[in-house]
């Protein structure tokens, strides 16, 4: 083999392995912050290859990156473990997401655009035309009314024009619904289509301070909940 073809089958080869780690890192963090499994759980080796079916290579590679992440937790001489929920981790991260989505709010009021309210209109739209699933629902319901809520949040810091910010936004909404999601069972149901109307009345009216307070009482709400929800955190 030629050095040419010989450089290309290596480039073919190492692609799948690529691909295949990114895909375990997607399922594996799908399953933490869903709350499939559990915090504090250990996540042994042959546990995560049967469960995804794939080798140790790609599984070390997403478990090195959900460390980065802080969603897992390495220890010395003892592999990892799902990262751990506390009362006051859940109340920095909800202080913190109102601190950066503030300022994306502020900056997509103000330079957002037509395209901005189109896309928080349409997301709001199609959030109000999905009622939010009860426990007995399916959970191919619940996963869809998931991701039209994620969807909603996300467009509210859509027009800030900062990827850097934008990310940080979602990244902070992941971890946050990590709560909302293991407490679940517990937390009891509300009407949430009204607050996040207001929520939209508000940033569509470029109302910088209303639509901030109100996210914040979306938000305290939502924490109120999980602390009443007999869901043990540590403190």
């Amino acid at each position: 083999m030629t050095a040419a073809p010989k450089a290309r089958a290596l480039k073919n080869d190492r692609k799948p392995a690529t691909t295949l780690a990114t895909s375990v890192y997607d399922r594996l963090r799908a399953d933490v912050l869903g709350g499939l499994l559990a915090p504090g759980e250990k996540l042994r080796s042959d546990f995560l290859r049967e469960r995804y079916q794939t080798g140790v290579s790609p599984i070390r590679e997403a478990l090195s990156q959900l460390s980065s992440d802080g969603l897992v937790v390495r220890e010395d001489q003892k592999g990892f473990r799902v990262a751990a929920v506390s009362r006051s981790d859940l109340l920095d991260l909800v202080k913190t997401r109102c601190w950066l989505e503030e300022v994306a709010l502020r900056e997509s009021i103000a330079h957002g655009g037509m395209e901005w309210e189109e896309g928080l209109v349409l997301a709001f739209h199609r959030l109000s035309r999905f009622p939010r699933p009860d426990r007995q629902a399916p959970p191919g319901d619940v996963a869809h009314w998931e991701d039209l809520h994620r969807a909603f949040h996300m467009a509210l810091v859509g027009g800030c024009g900062s990827r850097w910010l934008a990310a940080s936004c979602a990244e902070l909404f992941d971890k946050t619904e990590r709560y909302r999601r293991l407490a679940a069972s517990g937390v009891p149901q509300r009407n949430e289509l009204e607050e996040h109307r207001g929520i939209l009345d508000a940033s569509m009216a470029g109302n910088l301070a209303e639509v901030t307070k109100l996210l914040g009482e979306h938000y305290g709400r939502t924490v109120d909940v999980i602390l009443s929800s007999g869901f043990k955190l540590m403190d």
